[in-house]
Order: structure tokens, then sequence, then C-alpha cells
């Protein structure tokens, strides 16, 4: 259906003529004997487009310089995402715009979102996603097209970005839905920069048919063990062809469990996190996800070569000997565990346990578990627990920085208990021990332990106050926690605490603690102390962190606004009575 837009000979005589279709505002431009229509506002930011500059078949917008070809609206400065052009008739002195049948928003909106990536326009990136969100597409598929991407464009593999993607999606059923966009954008411009001026990877081929899938395995953990990245890819690649799954993910973890607390438990959290991926692109993806992993595993650090797992306590010796002895304990427990005799209040009084002085105590109390018959479910939770407590008690005058210490801690132990929910093994049983013992490195921390907090009421508005200042790192926890034992609904904190994190330029490690917090607090009993406890560990975090300049939400706002048709341009600041 057209719309009559003015006359011939106004539009020849002014160069540019102003209307609308629906609500969309369109110009017509007059350039080099014959007329073009555009949406009237800049893709970028809503500028007019008919106060820019027409030559040579194109407008400039004179906000930030973009241009724009008339005839199809594309923009030649990919920053600012293309414009809709309209198809315009001339009959008689009457000019006729027409909208143009665009088909499927979807393939166009993705193209876009991947070249964003490619080229870090997070403003691109937002529109994309709201976009897609708009047309109806299932999030999964736009995780998805972030996981193609940063598999595909970073040489080193598996990294921070897509780890930060995955615990974003992972967090989308616990947000508001006005925040589920945000959450994707700030997952999509992580994995954006992560692979900034990375050379793409090459993956290896699996081995011909005939080698013996038993040997892999090993094959595997010697090459992790020697360091030979290319040799353990293809012995990886190989054991994922054979298409036992199961295999696959015990002989990485062991590989993992090999050496102490590697990397300071990045490498497993990002192994669990490549596991998890593969719940949103499917299992047939494994051959494209795991590899990537290789490169970071065997050239990650390994704590036993460090001095703070030597002296002044051989913990590296204390792990060996642990070792040896969990086989004998599981296989002791084993009829146990088939009674579940191992209660709730057992799991977090072993919580407790494992926060002694000695770590000595602390692995008898861990193996103590096991042979009582507790499920590799519930020593992991046990173990994660006592980290997020560190992260309770983290008393305010200790130094900034020994944040990271403590939510190393808490992350990793978060990763190892996904790990246990899948698969226990015993060979994954060992990265409880390693667990354990970093959350016994961290006791300084809690000397002298900040109080557990007794609030027995608060109000979630109120925390808004100590995002907005540094250092209300008790006063935001004693809100969290008075508002739970006052009978609050857990899933609307989680959600105030997901937006407060979604509102920041985050840092890597702060996407990880939240959603390790999420993921704990939803592993306990509904009302449980111990699931009070860890969300309020997670708002002493978040306070300890917030403010920061808050680009991001900033840039989808602009792009959600931008959808709505509002123009940011205009200056709302100014009273009318001015």
């Amino acid at each position: 259906m057209s719309v009559h837009a003015g006359s011939l000979e106004e539009l020849q005589k002014t160069g540019r003529l102003l209307t609308k279709i629906a609500s969309l505002p369109v110009v017509v431009f007059w350039d080099g004997e014959r007329a073009y229509a555009i949406e009237d506002r800049c893709p970028h930011m809503g500028f007019p487009l008919h106060q820019g500059t027409v030559e040579c078949g194109l407008v400039t917008c004179h906000w930030h310089h973009a241009r724009f070809d008339l005839a199809s609206g594309c923009t030649l400065d990919p920053f600012a995402d293309d414009a809709r052009g309209f198809d315009v008739a001339i009959d008689g002195d009457d000019v006729l715009v027409a909208a143009r049948d665009t088909g499927d928003p979807v393939p166009h909106l993705r193209r876009r979102l991947e070249q964003g990536l490619e080229d870090g326009l997070t403003l691109v990136i937002a529109k994309s996603v709201l976009g897609l969100l708009d047309a109806g597409e299932e999030p999964g598929n736009i995780v998805r097209v972030g996981l193609d991407f940063g598999t595909r464009y970073r040489a080193g593999g598996w990294g921070a970005g897509l780890t930060v993607l995955v615990a974003m999606a992972n967090m989308l059923p616990h947000l508001d839905e006005a925040d589920q966009a945000l959450a994707l954008t700030h997952g999509l411009v992580f994995v954006s920069r992560d692979t900034r001026n990375q050379p793409p990877r090459f993956a290896l081929d699996p081995l011909d048919d005939g080698v013996d899938p038993a040997r892999l395995g090993e094959w595997y953990r010697r090459f992790v063990e020697t360091r030979s990245s290319d040799a353990a890819e293809r012995s990886l690649t190989t054991a994922i062809a054979s298409g036992a799954l199961t295999e696959v993910e015990t002989m990485m973890f062991a590989a993992l469990t090999d050496h102490v607390f590697i990397d300071g438990g990045h490498t497993l959290d990002f192994t669990n996190k490549a596991f998890e991926a593969l719940g949103y692109v499917g299992a047939d993806s494994a051959a494209t996800v795991l590899p990537t992993l290789v490169r970071e595993t065997t050239s990650a650090s390994r704590s036993e070569e460090g001095g703070e797992w030597r002296n002044p306590h051989d913990l590296a010796a204390l792990v060996r000997r642990a070792n040896a002895r969990i086989p004998d304990a599981w296989e002791e427990g084993v009829l146990l565990r088939r009674g579940t005799v191992f209660a709730e209040p057992q799991v977090a009084e072993l919580g407790w346990q494992l926060l002694t002085d000695d770590p000595e105590a602390v692995v008898d109390a861990l193996l103590g578990g096991v042979v009582q018959g507790a499920t590799g479910e519930q020593l992991g939770r046990a173990v994660a627990y006592a980290a997020a407590l560190r992260i309770v008690r983290f008393h305010t005058q200790n130094d900034h920085a020994d944040w990271n210490s403590v939510h190393h801690a808490f992350t990793a132990a978060n990763g190892l208990h996904q790990a246990l929910v899948r698969n226990s093994t015993p060979e994954l049983l060992r990265g409880l021990v390693h667990g354990a013992l970093r959350v016994y490195l961290d006791r300084f921390l809690n000397v002298p332990a900040a109080r557990l907090p007794t609030a027995e009421s608060g109000d979630l508005a109120d925390l808004e106050a100590w995002w907005d200042v540094q250092g209300g790192v008790n006063e935001a926890g004693a809100i969290a926690y008075g508002y739970l034992s006052d009978g609050g609904d857990p899933a609307r904190l989680v959600a105030t605490l997901g937006h407060a994190l979604l509102r920041e330029d985050c840092g890597f490690h702060w996407y990880q603690v939240v959603e390790a917090g999420v993921r704990q607090h939803a592993a306990w009993p509904a009302g449980s102390e111990e699931g009070k406890l860890v969300l309020t560990g997670i708002a002493r975090f978040l306070a300890a962190h917030t403010p920061t300049r808050r680009e991001i939400s900033r840039v989808v706002d602009i792009a959600a606004r931008l959808r709505r048709g509002e123009e940011l341009y205009e200056d709302t600041t100014t009273s009318s009575a001015a």
C-alpha cells in the first residue's frame, strides 16, 4: 500500500519530502534526477537523516557522519547498521512511497550479529539481539551464533568469552524478561573482545579408524601431562568421533585432576562450561566445541609447582596421599549411597568442617563424607558451600584484590559440583580434595571473619544505594539476608542481583561469581539457611565491585529506544520553564 508523500514539484524544489509508513518516519530525497526513499532515522543513534547531506547517491548523517546508499538504505560504515529503503513511484505530480517486502528478518539479523561480533560493535550486537528476540528467535539460537563464532575465531581456543556467554545463557531463566537481551549482549560482547585480533582456529582431524578406543583416554592424559597440545587434541577428537561422550568427559576431567588446581581453577570451570554449552548447540557439536579446550589445558599452570602448595605445609604431598585413599573410600560408601543415608544437614555440616585450620583435618573430613555415603553431588556441594562461606565471611579490612582469591575457589568449586552432578568418577573426586585445600589456603582472608548476618528483614529497593557507592559490602549482605529471613521470594532477589550485575561493565570474574551463586543457591532446599548465605555472599561481592561506568547497559538501552522510535538526539534535560 502506497502513501502520498507530496508533490514532485515540491520534491524537486526542496530536495526532500517527509512522510510516514505506519509509525516509521520516511524521507524522500531527490538526487541525480531521481527520487529515493529511506528511513528518516539514522540507525546508529536516531538522528533525522533529512538533516543530512545528499550527494552522489549517498546521504551522510551529520551526527556521526555515517553514510548510506539512497537506493538500498545500506550503510558504508558498518558501525551505523543499515537503514530501511522504500520504493518510490511518481504518478503525475504525486510522489508515492511504499514499504518493501523484506521477508523473514531473522537471516539478516543473524548476519548483522556476526558482523557486530567481527567488528566489536556493541550497538550492532545489541540491536541484533533485540531484533532477533522480537522476531521470535529462541535465545538458545542466539547463543549458538556466539558459540560458533567464538570456537572458530580464537586460535587459543576456549577462553573467558565463551565462558561468560554460557554463564549468561544459564542465567536467562532467572532474570526479568527486560534483562534477558542485556545478558545475551554481555556474553556476546565478551566473545567479541576475546576474539579481537586473534587468528582463527584450525582444527585437527581424528585418527583413521582402527585405533583402540580404550587407549585414547590414556593417550590424552599422557599428552596433557607432557604439554603436547597437538597430540592431545588429536587423541581427543578421535575419542569424540567414537561417539562415547561420557567416556570423553571422564578422560578430560581426569587429565585436569592429574594435577592440582590448574590455572587457579579456571581450566576446570572452562571445561564444565564447554560441556554445558553442548546443551545449547547439541551433542553433535562436541567435535567443534570440546577440542577448543586442549591448548589451554596443556599450557595451564599447575599448583603443585608453586610455593603456596609446598610451604609451610606440603599440600601437594597431602593431595597424593588423599588420591590413594579415594578409591577405597568410595567403594566403602557404595552401599550407603544406594540408600541415600547422607542427609542434607550433614552436607552443610561437612561444608563448615572444611573451614578448619588443619589441612589434614580438611582431607579427613572430606574422605569421611565419602565413606559415610555422601554422593558426588553432595560432596561437591559441601566444598562449594565452604568456598561460599569464605565470601560471606570475607572481612573488608582485607586488600580489595583478595576478593580474587575467594572467588576463584568458589567458581572452581561450582564447576566441579556441576561436573559431579553429571558424572561422578573417582578421578573427578580428586578435584574435591584440590578444591577443599584451596578453601583452606584462603583461611587468612577470614581472620578476622566478618560476622554472619543476623538481619530479620530487608527491602530489595534499599540495595540500589549500595550498588552506587563503593564499600557497602556488609550493608548489602544484611539487606539480602534480611529479605530472605523475612520470607522474601528468593527468585526476586536473584533477579535483582542479576540486574545489578548486568548494569555494570563487568570483569570476567563477576559473571562467574554471580552465575555460580545462582546455581549453588538452587542446589539447596528452598528456604534453607545455606541457600540464604550463598546469595548473601553474592550481594556482598557485587557491592564490593560496583559502580562502574555502565557503558554496555547504556548501549542496550539506546538500542531498545531506537527500536521504539524514540528521538535520542532531542534534549530532554531542559525544563519547559527554561
